[in-house]
């Protein structure tokens, strides 16, 4: 009995130890990642003596069923593919042996991974008939979500509402496996907790097997959340890790209640002048705005909620405005005021004003301008500053003095506001011709000029031409004259066309007298025809004559001196005289180098011919 129990014990020891020895070592990875459409590669690692006789791959169907399906056999004369299985056409299996290590493998490799590849794979390695081993792998299929869309609420969160508001949501797409979606604010991880924030997911799995993952954050909103950004971060696995990606940061709207407001002016700092726009705005701490209402001395103004427009503001529109605000969801009311002043310059006064003065008086001007702001007065004539006062003095005034006078008012501060107030003075007397007939340039068109003459004087002088021909001493029509009064007298013109010699003549009355004055205006030919030739200005004074005698004198007195010498040589014998040795002095008869000097004036003219004293010879006896 103990014999035969004996023999079983070694008969089952010689089976079991065959059975060990039988199991062919094969070596596989646990898992193998790839991602959706890559390429995955499953190495099968077997150790033999020699190169397998037969490999067999299989997977497992997901779910319950947990059956082989064969997908690939090889042996030593067939090489088979299952047509019929989900990798035909995307599966191929490479067989490698190295001798030296008695080592050899089968590497599944599988085109265009689907998800539906993501499952359990199974080698198998025969030696022998009875001899194998296999080694199991899964493969993982991995696929990178879309960027994340963040979608803010648009209308206002207001910190008053009682449960947590939607802030945003964050929607990611098209992850595999399922993304994972944090909230941020200000670069802090918000975590949902009861009262305060709330966060909202749902998953969708697409019919591709992808997933979509939204999630919406909902948080009880403080008035500092106006000034904070949120955004959200994406999670996703990859083959090998774990990348993350942020949508991009928003801003909310957060309604708070207004408990303070200012008032200011838009722009701040201009002093305003009267016809002005003036714009006043009104502005409170809370979002949104409220209802604003503007006074002034009481009285309602209409505006545009925040804004109240003055426009041609005057004076009286100066004083304390006053804005009011009124939250009717809080029923919180708040207010403040500010003053401004309207800026202003009055029309000049100006004492006296046009006047009229005799030669020799004196006279003070004054010119005053009311205005809110300090001034300055300043005189102008013939625009050149006179005196920065408000008072002008005139003494002892002549026609020099008359004039139109200007007093202007400016305000440094404020430049925009100034006044110009002008007043005439006027001094009686004859009139006064202070320039010769001025001659303007000869027409090309008929030859003829223009002759102006300007005299002063009060009462406005009249003014009359005469032109009268030199050579006969007749009358010459005289065109209708041209006059136009200034500020102290009047200028009159007239067209002169001369064919011969004229003299032209001005005259300027008024009730104290009468003043003329004259000019010549020499005819010419040429060959383009007669015209008009314009002498130099001859002096209006009657010392013209004078002047031409002395010069005469003193002439004949040189002339007297040359012949008492030439007459004292000749008696001393120093001076050879031809045939007799005598020269004749007293010959009347003028020579060839004889000298001309003529002299005009406007009263006088008068010709003095000089004979040269080197005359023809002449006899003793002539």
């Amino acid at each position: 009995m103990i014999l035969r129990y004996i023999a079983l014990l070694v008969a089952g020891l010689s089976v079991l130890t065959s059975k060990t020895w039988a199991v062919v070592d094969v070596s596989m990875e646990d898992r193998v990642d790839v991602s959706l459409k890559g390429q995955a590669v499953i190495p099968c690692m077997y150790n033999l003596e020699e190169p397998a006789k037969m490999i067999v791959w299989f997977t497992k169907l997901p779910g319950r069923d947990q059956s082989r399906i064969r997908i690939y056999y090889y042996d030593i004369q067939n090489e088979i593919i299952d047509e019929g299985s989900d990798y035909a056409g995307r599966l191929n299996v490479t067989h490698s042996y190295e001798q030296q290590n008695r080592r050899g493998s089968a590497i599944l490799i599988i085109d265009s991974v689907q998800l539906s590849d993501q499952r359990e794979f199974i080698c198998v390695v025969h030696d022998m008939l009875t001899d194998s081993g296999e080694g199991h792998t899964r493969l993982q299929i991995f696929n990178s979500p879309s960027l994340p869309v963040i979608e803010r609420t648009h209308t206002g969160i207001s910190i008053s509402a009682e449960e947590p508001s939607k802030v945003a949501d964050c929607t990611v797409n098209d992850g595999y496996p399922r993304p994972n979606i944090t909230w941020y604010k200000d670069r802090f991880p918000l975590q949902q907790s009861d009262g305060d924030i709330k966060i909202m997911e749902s998953v969708t799995i697409k019919p591709n097997g992808l997933f979509t993952v939204e999630s919406g954050l909902f948080i009880q909103v403080e008035k500092t959340d106006k000034d904070a950004y949120f955004y959200c971060e994406v999670k996703y696995f990859v083959p090998g890790g774990v990348k993350m990606t942020e949508s991009k940061k928003i801003n909310i709207t957060v309604h708070y209640p207004t408990t303070d407001v200012r008032l200011y002016l838009n722009p701040p700092d201009k002093l305003i002048k009267e016809g002005d726009t003036v714009e006043i705005r009104c502005e409170g701490n809370g979002n949104p705005q409220p209802v604003f209402s503007f006074t002034h001395k009481g009285e309602d103004l209409r505006s545009e909620n925040e804004i109240l427009l003055l426009e041609n503001v005057k004076r009286s529109d100066s004083g304390t405005y006053e804005c009011l605000s009124n939250d009717f969801e809080t029923g919180i009311d708040a207010e403040d005021s500010i003053n401004i002043t309207v800026h202003y310059l009055d029309r000049i006064v100006l004492t006296p004003e046009d006047t009229v003065l005799h030669q020799g008086q004196d006279l003070t001007l004054t010119c005053n301008a009311l205005s809110s702001l300090p001034t300055n007065t300043a005189w102008y004539k013939d625009g050149m500053r006179l005196i920065e006062k408000h008072v002008l003095e005139l003494h002892n005034v002549s026609y020099e003095t008359a004039g139109i006078y200007i007093c202007e008012v400016t305000v440094p501060s404020l430049p925009e506001l100034q006044e110009q107030k002008s007043v005439q003075i006027s001094v009686r007397g004859k009139p006064m011709i202070t320039e010769e007939i001025a001659v303007g340039p000869v027409s090309k068109a008929d030859r003829s000029v223009n002759l102006t003459c300007y005299a002063q004087g009060y009462p406005f002088p009249n003014i009359t031409w005469t032109l009268a021909d030199r050579q006969t001493g007749q009358p010459v029509p005289v065109s209708e004259a041209e006059n136009q009064k200034t500020d102290t007298g009047v200028v009159s013109m007239i067209s002169v066309k001369a064919m011969t010699q004229l003299t032209a003549n001005c005259s300027a009355t008024n009730e104290f007298g009468t003043v003329n004055v004259s000019r010549k205006i020499e005819a010419s030919t040429s060959t383009k025809g007669k015209g008009l030739t314009v002498p130099p200005k001859q002096p209006r004074t009657g010392g013209g004559s004078g002047v031409i005698i002395a010069v005469i004198i003193i002439c004949l007195l040189l002339i007297a001196i040359l012949g008492s010498v030439l007459y004292f040589l000749y008696k001393k014998g120093k001076l050879p005289c031809g045939r007799s040795g005598k020269q004749d002095f007293t010959k009347e008869k003028a020579s060839k180098d004889d000298i001309v000097m003529e002299m005009k004036s406007g009263k006088s003219e008068e010709a003095v011919l000089l004979q040269g004293i080197n005359g023809d010879k002449k006899s003793p006896t002539e």
